[in-house]
């Protein structure tokens, strides 16, 4: 039962809306602007500006909203323990969906938002690269790469699999987990069977 009074109940789910809608109209143009993320919405442009009163802070706010995702599905993989090739394969299956929701973060993270959004994902990067690290420790991953370097590459070839289009949900995560294993250096034989075993 919600403690929120019935028009701060739908004020909320109006918010919620937006920035679902925000999601889909900036994942299909990442330079869409306010007043097509209003019509998305079936909303006039005052109420989009009432609760983001620039872009900035509406992509600002799908940044935070993606990274605390992003970190609890990171929370669920024990990143420390076991093989590291298996641990980065279980963290890819989990945030599939994710990646998929929030794609357009690639894209917006290379513009004039690139800043903010790489300050957001600090702790999501510092993450994975300390697996990665642990990964080439153990000879699981290459070396070629310094390990940040090497696990933002591979965790953005995450998302650029979501932006494919893929329309088989089960291919899409298998493409993703094997396409990042194979970035950080796994054998294809390998990253396909961490890939089938995370079905």
């Amino acid at each position: 039962m919600s403690d929120l009074s019935p028009r701060a109940l739908a004020m909320e789910q109006t918010r919620r809306r937006i920035l679902d809608v925000a999601l889909e109209t900036l994942g299909r143009d990442p330079d869409a602007g306010m007043a097509e993320v209003a019509a998305a919405a079936a909303v006039v442009r005052r109420t989009v500006y009432g609760y983001f009163p620039t872009r900035a802070d509406l992509v600002r706010t799908l940044a935070r909203q993606a990274v605390d995702e992003m970190s609890a599905v990171l929370a669920e993989v024990d990143a420390s323990a076991g093989s590291p090739d298996v641990a980065w394969a279980d963290f890819v299956s989990r945030l599939w969906p994710l990646a998929h929701r929030y794609r357009v973060l690639i894209a917006l993270r290379r513009g004039e938002f690139g800043h903010e959004i790489h300050a957001l994902l600090e702790p999501v990067d510092a993450s994975l690269a300390a697996l990665v690290l642990r990964g080439q420790d153990d000879g699981s991953f290459s070396r070629h790469l310094p390990s940040r370097v090497l696990s933002q590459i591979a965790f953005s070839s995450v998302f650029s699999v979501a932006d494919a289009g893929l329309d088989d949900a089960r291919a899409g995560v298998a493409a993703a987990v094997v396409t990042s294993l194979l970035v950080l250096g796994v054998p294809q034989a390998r990253a396909r069977d961490l890939a089938a075993a995370t079905a």
